[in-house]
């Protein structure tokens, strides 16, 4: 088994005496051993660095099937974790006020967030058709046959291979779904948007008194989508202008 798999099954294993401690059924010295275990992989040591390029994008969007573009899209767009975009309805999603407002129930981190919206995401989740069962709107904005759509892991391997691109976590350079995350951040900050804007938007922790003395409004999270949607475009830009000068 590699660390990374060991460091999770040990962890879990740590969480399940932690329990049994707190309950009396196991004694401190059962809970010590587990406490001197070491992971076996440094901090961050599976920190993954893979960024999607805009032409990467515009590739995976030509070979991706109907009901997969917009889930991936709104990945790519907002930096919203897997889970949260498979569980978004309808009744969270303004594109007049360029919003998605989250729960708390609906995070990892439990906290409610406002996510920006972009022009271009904007058209793509406007586009999507409403279905209606029984007379009643299905909530879930993401369905495929009719229900609701988690994943779009297999879709995302096919298109990939499709497209000429390395799929997969322990293949050198290949591209996972959650490499949409990390992109989304990364084009955040080299457009210049501040970073505690950055994670505001996308529900990273952050310092407590960080936090006390740095309010988002509704205005930052507008002006820091905007400046991102720029950044993009310049992006498509200067490889078009590549590709009509290497032409």
């Amino acid at each position: 088994y590699s660390n990374s798999y060991i460091d999770q099954e040990v962890a879990a294993a740590r969480t399940m005496i932690n329990k049994a401690f707190d309950n009396d059924k196991v004694g401190g010295e059962t809970l010590k051993v587990f406490k001197k275990v070491k992971k076996l992989l440094a901090t961050n040591a599976n920190a993954r660095d893979r960024i999607i390029s805009p032409a990467d994008f515009t590739l995976l969007m030509q070979h991706l099937p109907r009901h997969a573009k917009a889930f991936l899209a709104t990945a790519y767009f907002t930096g919203m974790r897997r889970g949260e975009i498979g569980k978004l309805t309808w009744d969270k999603v303004n594109t007049k006020d360029r919003t998605i407002k989250l729960k708390a129930s609906d995070t990892k981190t439990r906290k409610p967030r406002k996510i920006p919206l972009c022009h271009k995401l904007c058209e793509i989740l406007d586009k999507i058709p409403k279905e209606i069962r029984d007379g009643k709107l299905i909530e879930h904005v993401f369905l495929y046959q009719g229900k609701p759509l988690n994943d779009i892991g297999r879709s995302l391997e096919t298109a990939c291979t499709a497209a000429g691109i390395t799929y997969g976590r322990f293949e050198k350079n290949g591209l996972t779904f959650h490499d949409l995350r990390h992109t989304f951040n990364t084009y955040m900050r080299k457009a210049g948007v501040q970073e505690s804007v950055i994670m505001a938007i996308t529900g990273h922790a952050r310092n407590r008194m960080f936090d006390r003395y740095n309010t988002i409004d509704d205005e930052d999270l507008l002006q820091a989508i905007d400046q991102f949607e720029r950044f993009l475009a310049s992006v498509d830009q200067n490889v078009d202008q590549s590709n009509e000068n290497r032409a």
